[in-house]
């Protein structure tokens, strides 16, 4: 059968319309990848709710020192970091959680005066997260409802129990890394906002988390910011 040649030049006109009508983001399998992904860079998303878990990174502890050049203040051995998924956009973007608990256990102190560690506490949780997959794969912490991001510290002293509260003083941010599937924050400025008057005036937080596991995937896989 021959095809008359003003059909023909409208049906290729008509296809090449088409194709310029459908987006590149179409074409099967080029699905966009998610800032966070479970198990390998570009791997299986994080759905909003899953549950997020972190221990001190191996050979670490989170220190709570009077300056940021001092080593004196409170150690703590163990600590575990807890969050859950909010939203998961896209790469480029930034993916939000919800930190809903940031704990510590085996503290010591070597500040003059305290015999030891009752307990060193997190308040006003939760808090809000952003990571970020940009340059350096920053994450920013945010206080939430409850109120500023807070510390509250009992120490056993010679002069008896004494509490200690300080208030984050700037910004809370801090890094992920991809290689160790982890979270760092270093010298977190915090300023006393009440207390004894034994208490330091300042307090820098430091500590590294990770890995970084989705507890609700099968497994607890590793988390990665693409």
């Amino acid at each position: 059968m021959r095809i008359r040649p003003r059909l023909a030049v409208s049906a290729v006109v008509a296809a090449l319309a088409l194709a310029a009508a459908v987006p590149a983001s179409a074409a099967p399998g080029d699905a966009a990848v998610p800032v966070l992904t479970a198990d390998s860079a570009g791997g299986t998303a994080l759905a909003a709710g899953d549950e997020l878990a972190a221990p001190l990174a191996a050979n670490t502890s989170a220190t709570f020192y009077s300056t940021a050049t001092s080593t004196t203040g409170v150690t703590c051995a163990t600590s575990q970091l807890a969050a859950t998924v909010l939203t998961n956009p896209a790469a480029p973007g930034t993916a939000t959680e919800s930190l809903t608990g940031l704990t510590f256990d085996s503290c010591t102190s070597n500040v003059t005066g305290v015999i030891s560690v009752q307990s060193l506490t997190v308040d006003t949780l939760p808090y809000g997260v952003t990571v970020d997959d940009g340059t350096g794969l920053p994450v920013t912490l945010t206080g939430g409802s409850a109120g500023p991001i807070q510390a509250t510290a009992v120490l056993n002293s010679w002069f008896g129990a004494i509490t200690c509260t300080y208030q984050l003083s700037g910004a809370f941010t801090g890094t992920a890394d991809n290689t160790a599937h982890s979270l760092t924050f270093t010298n977190e400025h915090f300023a006393k906002s009440g207390g004894s008057g034994l208490c330091p005036a300042d307090g820098y937080f430091s500590a590294s988390y990770g890995p970084v596991a989705d507890t609700t995937q099968a497994g607890g896989p590793a988390v990665y910011v693409n």
